[in-house]
């Protein structure tokens, strides 16, 4: 028989591995990694929820010191303030534990976890004595702007675990 007449034809191979259909083990690992991101998205969600507060607050402190250098006397700013980090702080702490405290106490309490102790050894110690000092002359005794620092360096800080 000549070999030219028998019907033979040329080796197919198979066709190459496509990516799809993928199989169970990627699809396992594409689980795993949704459920990873939705996991890092929700408590990056918890913690901007948490941190409401805290940017309000920092905005409300720059709308005080806005009205400070458009002509607000310091008695009254030393008022707002004082204010404003009392309602800062009960944001994040039990009411029963902030709430009732005075002087000393309410100084000590705000400079837990801060560095340079800027309630109780610097000016931040006059934001007890001064929404009650005589306005007229209040405003040469005050440093208002250290003192604004000084809640701004409170309100930008978290609180520490040992607060609660």
């Amino acid at each position: 028989m000549d070999p030219e007449q028998i019907p033979l034809r040329d080796l197919h191979l198979p066709e190459d591995i496509g990516w799809w259909p993928l199989a169970p083990g990627w699809w396992l690992l594409i689980v795993i990694a949704m459920a990873g991101v939705f996991y890092l998205s929700y408590r990056q969600y918890l913690k901007w929820q948490w941190n409401a507060a805290r940017r309000s607050a920092l905005a409300e402190l720059a709308e005080i010191q806005a009205e400070y250098v458009g002509g607000m006397d310091a008695s009254r700013l030393a008022k707002k303030l004082s204010i404003l980090l009392r309602r800062g702080m009960l944001a994040y702490a039990p009411r029963g534990k902030v709430a009732g405290l005075t002087g000393d106490k309410w100084l000590e309490w705000l400079d837990r976890g801060l560095d340079d102790y800027p309630f109780t050894k610097g000016i931040g110690r006059r934001i007890t004595s001064a929404p009650y000092r005589n306005p007229q002359k209040i405003g040469d005794e005050l440093d208002a702007q250290g003192l604004i620092d000084a809640v701004q360096i409170r309100l930008k800080k978290p609180l520490s675990e040992d607060v609660f």
